[in-house]
Formats: structure tokens, C-alpha cells, sequence
């Protein structure tokens, strides 16, 4: 596949009132770089590691198995469940993917959502955490602005504030205590790898062998497969929808993303519980979500109509606010 470079928008200086884009304060960058920089140094020595020695079967399906377990909690749970409402769950489904996205590293629930919803609402703008445009002219401004919305932005943004952006989710006792039980579900994730290196391997030695495989290399991986959906798909790729800011397809992307890189699909239909919209477009979490629904443990499951789709491909919807956008759970209609 071809990857386009999107045109720039233009983007109007931030107000310096934004309480939302308040600096992080020290402590706060600390932990960020210690939980960016720890696994990312794991996944470079993984690298000269595997170059030179290989890896133990044992430990790359602990990391695969691990990876769609902690992925799939966040683009199921954390994206589609909790941010964009994109289907209902049972209790257990619930606080199963709340906690499987927590066990990512990428932040609790509450706080993921309200950075999200807030990228959606002023999406490529000055407000958006993480928009890779309005970093200056030419190939410098394209790397910043890729720098920048890959990563750069967990260290100079404070976050969205959840109790504007995520006031729901203060409201959920559930969600409230599995938020706040972050740091646990940090521990589980790399436990749960040592643990079962020891028991599979039988020693110490493979029990670090798996924490490291299956530990912080399966997280740095994640983390900036994650990020490139903030950074890639809003800088290059394809966009067959018509939406009011630079979102875009990468198919390439499709498979480790589990399905969040059909981006443009996604910003064009924000409450569709499935991003891959047109034919051939792989979304193992649309699946998943399918698959609960099949089992009664999702309902009230959100797809545009197929009359939708062909309006936001014509461009007659305006977008993700556009008219004429309509749901209905698959089967109906």
C-alpha cells in the first residue's frame, strides 16, 4: 500500500488558559519515563538479543498471548466500551477489559478516556493532546509533529480533566476501583509472565526470560503500536471517508493494531464498535465484540448502516457530526 502525506491543517495557537494543558509536574514526567523508557530499552536489547542468540518458543507465545490479551483489553475495553459507548457489557465483560487494557501500562481507564474524548472533540486542533500538525513547515515540522504525537506529548501534557471529559466513568464504582487499582494491575502484568516462565521452565533463568520477552518487551510494542495511531494515522495513509480532521487508514498497521488503525473509518463513525468498515478491512476487536454479542455477554452493539457508509464515502456527511448518520445493531434492519 501507498502511503500518502496528509496536508497540514493549519492549527490556531493554544490558549493559554487550558487548564488541560497545564505541564505534568516532576514526579509525573518521572514515572512517565520510567514507564516509557524501561520497556523501550527492554525492546532495543531484545533486538541485538535476537540478532545474535534467538528467543525461546516459550517466551514469543507468552508475548503474543499476553499482547492480544492487554491490546484487545484496551481497544475493546478502554476505546470502544468505555470512551465511545460502542456497545453495552455485562458487569464481568466490564471490569474483565478494564482491567486487561490497565494491565498495558498505558494509563488507567478514566484518565485513557478523557485524553481520547478529548482528542475527538478538537481533533488536529491546538486543543488535541497529541495532533501531530501545527509543528512548524516542511520535513522538520512533519518530524516534530510526529514526535510529538508518537510520544513527546506524554511529557509535556498534564492530561484532559477526567471530571469534564470522563464524568461517567467517576460515576461507575467499577471503573472507579479497578482505576484505582492501577499500579496492582502494573505488577499482575509483568507477574504473571515471571510466574509462568518459572512454572512452564522450571527455573529462575526462564522466569526472567519470559518477564523480559513477555514482560517489557510485549509493552514497549504495544505502547507504540498504540502511539502510532496518534502519530501515523494522522500523518499519512488513506482516507475514503470525509472527516473534518487528518485521520487516515493504514493497512499495514491493521493486524498488531488490532483493527485501531482503520482510523479514518473510525473518526468518521466515533460510536461504531467496528473501525474496519469497508470490505477487507481486518478489525480482530470487531470480531471479538461480534463474538461476545453471539455469546449475550455484549448487546446494543453500535455499526453505521450500510447506506451511511456510502453517504461519508461521497462526502455528503460532513464527517463524524455530520447528517444523516445513523446506528443500529448488526441484525436489525
Amino acid at each position: 500500500m501507498t502511503l500518502e502525506l496528509l496536508d497540514a491543517p493549519r492549527v490556531a495557537p493554544l490558549p493559554v488558559d487550558d487548564e488541560d494543558h497545564r505541564p505534568p509536574d516532576t514526579l509525573s514526567r518521572v514515572v512517565t519515563t520510567l514507564i516509557v523508557g524501561i520497556p523501550l530499552v527492554a525492546l532495543v536489547v531484545a533486538v541485538v538479543r535476537v540478532w545474535g542468540t534467538g528467543v525461546h518458543l516459550r517466551d514469543v507465545v507468552l508475548a503474543v498471548v499476553l499482547y492480544l490479551l492487554t491490546g484487545h483489553g484496551v481497544t475493546i475495553g478502554f476505546h470502544r466500551l468505555l470512551a465511545h459507548k460502542a456497545f453495552g457489557a455485562r458487569r464481568s465483560l466490564k471490569i474483565g477489559l478494564a482491567t486487561l487494557g490497565s494491565m498495558a501500562y498505558e494509563g488507567g481507564p478514566i484518565g485513557w478516556v478523557a485524553n481520547h474524548r478529548r482528542h475527538h472533540v478538537f481533533a488536529d486542533t491546538a486543543k488535541d493532546p497529541h495532533s501531530p500538525h501545527g509543528r512548524g513547515r516542511g520535513v522538520g515540522g512533519v518530524l516534530r509533529g510526529l514526535w510529538h504525537a508518537h510520544v513527546g506529548w506524554l511529557f509535556s501534557y498534564r492530561g484532559a480533566c477526567s471530571r469534564r471529559h470522563a464524568a461517567d466513568l467517576h460515576a461507575d464504582r467499577d471503573i472507579v476501583i479497578v482505576n484505582a487499582l492501577f499500579p496492582v494491575w502494573c505488577v499482575v502484568s509483568l507477574g504473571i509472565p515471571f510466574g509462568l516462565g518459572w512454572l512452564i521452565g522450571g527455573s529462575f533463568g526462564a522466569a526472567l526470560g519470559a518477564l523480559f520477552w513477555a514482560g517489557l518487551v510485549r509493552i514497549s510494542v504495544l505502547h507504540h503500536v498504540t502511539w502510532s495511531v496518534n502519530s501515523l494515522c494522522h500523518t499519512f495513509g488513506r482516507r475514503p471517508f470525509t472527516t473534518k480532521e487528518r485521520s487516515s487508514n493504514i493497512a499495514a498497521l491493521a493486524v498488531i493494531s488490532m483493527g485501531e488503525s482503520w482510523h479514518n473509518g473510525h473518526h468518521a463513525f466515533p460510536r461504531s464498535a467496528r473501525h474496519g468498515l469497508l470490505r477487507g478491512q481486518l478489525d480482530s476487536s470487531a470480531l471479538i465484540i461480534r463474538s461476545l454479542e453471539c455469546l449475550g455477554w455484549a448487546r446494543d452493539v453500535h455499526r453505521p448502516t450500510p447506506e451511511a457508509i456510502e453517504r461519508s464515502l461521497a462526502g455528503a456527511t460532513g464527517g463524524a457530526n455530520g447528517p444523516g448518520v445513523t446506528y443500529r445493531p448488526e441484525g436489525q434492519g
